[in-house]
């Protein structure tokens, strides 16, 4: 039980970390899609780092990596809303105009 909570805290504070490096509005937002954005970005850098030999098949990234990793994760959300291959969330569908 302790794993998962040191889970979403590293993943919570990677994904600020990288809402706070990454330019542009970082939408989607809350404390949730935060710590969303930490996790994949932890996954994504072991993924990466066993894959090119950083890492053993039975070692995690560390906090750096998972910083690192949610940064990427949210570049690629950045630039897929960027070229409309997504929705902006912030956006409503019906006006074209932002929520107040």
């Amino acid at each position: 039980m302790s794993g998962i909570i040191w889970i979403v805290m590293i993943g919570f504070i990677a994904g600020i970390i990288a809402r706070l490096l990454s330019p542009g509005p970082n939408k989607p937002s809350g404390f949730i899609l935060t710590t969303v954005l930490g996790i994949v970005g932890a996954f994504l850098a072991t993924f990466i780092g066993q894959a090119v030999g950083w890492y053993r098949p039975d070692q995690g990234a560390g906090f750096i990596g998972a910083t690192v990793g949610a940064f990427l994760v949210l570049f690629i959300w950045n630039r897929l809303v960027a070229l409309r291959v997504l929705g902006d969330p912030g956006i409503s569908s019906g006006t074209g105009t932002p929520p107040r």
